[in-house]
C-alpha cells in the first residue's frame, strides 16, 4: 500500500454555511467519514436567508433534523406587491404541499444553522473545525491534499474528494480557476434587521414606491428586516448614519415612533449579482451553493437553490465513497444542477425589475397590467400559486428517459411527498417510509415479483428498499405480496392521482426523490438495467471490490477542536 492510499477523510468540506452543514450531514448518515472545516471560530450569528421553501424542508427531513428545525420557521408566508399608494395589486399565495411542507416559509438561519450543526453530533464519522482556512490543495487521480491552517500552524490533509461550499467569494473556487460569469446589478440595497419587531403584521411586504422601494419582512423570534434601495452618490457610511437612518424610517413605521429607540441587529449594503460558475466539478473537487451561483434576492432562492446542490451532490458522494458507484455518479451533479441554477438566477433578476423600476411612468404601467392580469383568473393562479417557478428537471444524468418521450414525463421531476398509513395504523410523511436509499415504489404490484437476480443485485448495490401503495381498503391484504415489500396505505389517495396520471406503475426514485426511470411492472429488469448504466453502479463483485478498497487502512476521523458538544 503506498501513502497515497492514506486518507484522513473521505470527504472534506469546505465553508460551514447552511450548505456545506446539510452536506455535512447527508455523508454522515451514510458513514463517511468528513471533515467540514470553517474559517470563522463560530457559525454566522445574523440573518441572511429569510425564505426556505417546501424543498428545502424536504431536505431537512431527510438529514432527521425537520422537527429540531420547525420551531424556527413560520409557514404560509405570503409575499404582496403593494403601490407607493397602499394598494396590494399582486400576491403570491402558494397553498399546495406537494411535497410534504408550505412552499413559503420564514426562517430564522442562525437557529437553523446551529441545529444542522447540532446534528452532526449524531455521526462518529463526521469532524468539526472552526477557525480552520484554507491555504491550498492540489488534487491527482486517487484524491485531495488540501492545507489547511488554524492558529498560524499548518495542517495536510488527504482526502478522496473536496467540497468547496465557501460562500461567494470562494478560495475554492478562485483556487481552481473558474470563471464565475454574470453581472453585478449598479443598484444597492441596505438591509436593516430589527429585533423586537416595531410592526409585528405577518408576510413579507414589497412597498413598489419608484421614489425608494423598499422590503417589509417579518421573520421568527419577532425579528422584523427592512430593506431599501440606496440611490447612486449614497455611500454606506452616509445611509448609516443615526439621522439617515431616522428618516428612512420614518417612511415604513407609525407616526411618532422614535427610530432610535429601535434594537438593530445589522446594518449593511449589499450589492445584487447575479453569477454562475462554468464548472462545478473539476476532478475530484465539487462546487456548491454561493461558491457555485448567487443571485439577487428577490424571490428568496439563493438559499433554497444552494440546498438543491446540497441534496444533490451529498448523496451521489457517500454512493461513490462506499463503493457503490464509479465517478460517472459525480459527472451527474455537473449535467443537472446548473441548468436550473442558472433558470433561478433569470427569475430573480426578472422579478427584480419587476419590484423596483425607478421611472414612475414605468411602474404606474407595470401596477395597471397586473390589476388587469387579475381579472383572469388563470393568469391570476399562476401567480398567487407561483407555478411562474422554474421546478427542477433533469434532462441528463441519472435520468432514464420514457420510451415515448413526452412534455408531461415524470422522469426527472421530483416526486410528490403525501401522507401514507402503514399497516401497524402510523401516518407518515412518504419519504419517511422510503428510507434514506433508493425506493422502488409500485401502485398496486409487488415489484418483487418480476424481479431476476440481475435486479436484484442492483437493487443491493443501489441500497433499495421496495415499497408497495394500496388503497387503504386494501392495505391489510396479503394478496400477491412478498415478505419484500413495505405497503403503504394511499391515506390522501394522491399517489392513485399521480399513478393514475402517467404510463407505469412502477417508479425507481433516487435518494433525493427525484425520478430516475418509470416503467410498467413487466419491464422493471431493464429499466433497471439502465438506471445502472446512468448511475456507473457497481455491483456483484465490483461492488465488494470498492466497498473492500474503502475499507482498508482507514484512520479514526479527523480529531477536530471541541465545539461546545455540538460536534467534534
Amino acid at each position: 500500500m503506498t501513502p497515497d492510499e492514506q486518507f484522513d477523510a473521505d470527504v472534506i468540506v469546505v465553508g460551514a454555511g447552511p450548505v456545506g452543514l446539510t452536506i455535512a450531514n447527508t455523508l454522515g448518515l451514510h458513514d463517511v467519514r468528513t471533515l467540514l472545516v470553517e474559517r470563522g471560530e463560530e457559525l454566522i450569528d445574523y440573518p441572511r436567508g429569510v425564505g426556505m421553501d417546501d424543498e428545502c424542508l424536504r431536505t431537512i427531513q431527510g438529514i432527521g433534523l425537520a422537527g429540531a428545525v420547525l420551531p424556527h420557521i413560520t409557514p404560509n408566508h405570503w409575499m404582496r406587491f403593494v403601490t407607493r399608494g397602499g394598494y396590494c395589486f399582486a400576491s403570491i399565495e402558494p397553498r399546495t404541499d406537494e411535497f410534504g411542507w408550505s412552499r413559503r416559509n420564514a426562517f430564522n438561519q442562525p437557529a437553523v444553522d446551529r441545529e444542522l450543526l447540532a446534528g452532526l453530533a449524531r455521526f462518529p464519522a463526521v469532524s468539526v473545525k472552526l477557525g480552520t482556512e484554507l491555504e491550498g490543495f492540489e488534487q491527482d487521480p486517487r484524491g485531495v491534499t488540501v492545507r489547511l491552517k488554524r492558529d498560524g500552524k499548518q495542517t495536510t490533509l488527504r482526502c478522496r474528494y473536496l467540497v468547496g461550499s465557501d460562500g461567494g467569494r470562494s478560495a475554492v473556487r478562485g483556487a481552481l480557476g473558474v470563471e464565475f460569469g454574470g453581472i453585478t446589478d449598479k443598484s444597492k440595497w441596505l438591509v436593516v434587521d430589527i429585533r423586537n419587531d416595531p410592526l409585528g403584521v405577518p408576510n413579507i411586504y414589497m412597498h413598489c414606491d419608484p421614489a425608494r422601494p423598499y422590503v417589509s419582512v417579518a421573520l421568527p423570534d419577532a425579528v422584523r428586516r427592512f430593506e431599501f434601495m440606496i440611490f447612486e452618490g449614497e455611500t454606506e457610511e452616509e445611509i448609516t448614519r443615526p439621522e439617515r437612518m431616522a428618516e428612512l424610517m420614518r417612511k415604513v413605521l407609525p407616526a411618532g415612533v422614535d427610530a432610535e429607540s429601535l434594537d438593530y441587529i445589522r446594518k449593511r449594503v449589499y450589492t445584487h449579482n447575479a453569477r454562475i460558475a462554468d464548472r462545478w466539478k473539476v476532478g475530484r473537487v465539487l462546487l456548491a451553493g454561493d461558491a457555485a451561483h448567487i443571485m439577487p434576492v428577490w424571490q428568496g432562492q439563493g438559499y433554497n437553490t444552494g440546498m438543491r446542490d446540497a441534496t444533490n451532490l451529498a448523496w451521489k458522494l457517500a454512493w461513490v465513497v462506499n463503493g457503490r458507484a464509479d465517478d460517472r455518479l459525480l459527472d451527474t451533479y455537473q449535467d443537472e444542477r446548473p441548468p436550473h441554477a442558472k433558470a433561478m438566477i433569470d427569475l430573480s433578476v426578472t422579478a427584480g425589475r419587476i419590484f423596483s423600476p425607478r421611472n414612475p411612468l414605468v411602474a404606474g404601467l407595470r401596477d395597471v397590467a397586473v390589476r388587469v392580469l387579475n381579472w383572469f383568473p388563470a393568469a391570476r393562479r399562476y401567480f398567487l400559486e407561483m407555478r411562474y417557478k422554474p421546478m427542477p428537471r433533469y434532462e441528463r444524468g441519472l435520468v432514464v428517459p420514457e420510451t415515448e418521450p413526452r412534455p408531461a414525463s415524470p422522469v426527472g421531476r421530483m416526486f410528490i411527498q403525501p401522507r401514507v398509513t402503514l399497516r401497524d395504523g402510523s401516518s407518515l410523511l412518504l419519504d419517511d417510509a422510503l428510507g434514506k436509499g433508493f425506493a422502488l415504489l409500485s401502485w398496486g404490484v409487488d415489484p418483487a415479483r418480476w424481479l431476476d437476480a440481475r435486479s436484484r443485485d442492483i437493487l443491493a448495490t443501489l441500497d433499495a428498499r421496495l415499497v408497495t401503495v394500496k388503497p387503504m381498503p386494501q392495505l391489510q391484504r396479503e394478496v400477491d405480496i412478498s415478505a419484500e415489500a413495505l405497503v403503504v396505505g394511499d391515506e390522501q389517495g394522491r399517489l392513485k392521482e399521480w399513478f393514475g396520471s402517467h404510463p407505469g406503475a412502477v417508479v425507481v426514485l433516487r435518494p433525493d426523490r427525484f425520478v430516475a426511470a418509470i416503467c410498467h411492472p413487466v419491464r422493471i429488469n431493464e429499466t433497471l438495467a439502465a438506471v445502472a448504466r446512468a448511475a456507473g453502479l457497481r455491483t456483484g463483485e465490483g461492488f465488494a471490490a470498492g466497498a473492500q478498497a474503502r475499507g482498508e487502512a482507514r484512520p479514526a476521523a479527523v480529531a477536530a477542536p471541541e465545539l461546545a458538544g455540538a460536534a467534534r
